[in-house]
């Protein structure tokens, strides 16, 4: 069964696995602009293939190993069918790019300063962040105390890049 990207109806597995998928990624996407905005101060084209580049190879390699982990453990050979779920449970990881990456092309097309790519971009990563905590804390059906630390929790890892950011830039 599909569960769409951030919903909280359907199976708690599918629904664990997509938000996992979603802050995993979001934290990837979030590093990759920081080095690439280094890298690629004027580029913010370059930047945002490096996030489509490594997003994909990163989810090849989640659905690999996920591949890799159900053989084994159910000591059978691996059907396509069972693959192409895999590969859609792995998908959120491509889904956490896809606003960053939508802010850099942007900035690539000139709507905007390279500058404000990167950091659209980054901002766009913090409202994924924030966004998942908020749905893992109404799938946990947590009070209000407690889903403002689910999120926190989220938006911290983002701080941690932000502030590499803002060191690796000066």
């Amino acid at each position: 069964m599909q569960v769409p990207l951030l919903s909280t109806t359907g199976d708690r597995g599918a629904v664990g696995e997509r938000l996992g998928g979603f802050v995993y990624g979001t934290v990837l996407v979030l590093s990759v602009v920081v080095a690439g905005a280094k890298a690629f101060p004027h580029s913010p084209g370059h930047v945002a293939a490096l996030v489509a580049v490594t997003t994909f190879v990163f989810w090849i390699a989640h659905v690999y190993a996920r591949g890799i982990t159900f053989s084994i453990a159910h000591n059978d050979h691996l059907s396509f069918a069972e693959l192409r779920g895999i590969a859609g449970r792995e998908a959120a990881i491509l889904g956490a790019g896809v606003p960053p990456e939508a802010a850099l092309v942007l900035g690539a097309l000139g709507l905007f300063s390279e500058k404000t790519a990167v950091w659209v971009a980054m901002g766009l990563g913090m409202v994924v962040l924030g966004t998942t905590g908020i749905v893992f804390a109404r799938v946990e059906r947590l009070g209000t105390l407690k889903m403002l630390f689910a999120v926190l929790a989220n938006l911290a890892l983002g701080v941690v890049l932000i502030l590499l950011k803002v060191l690796v830039a000066h």
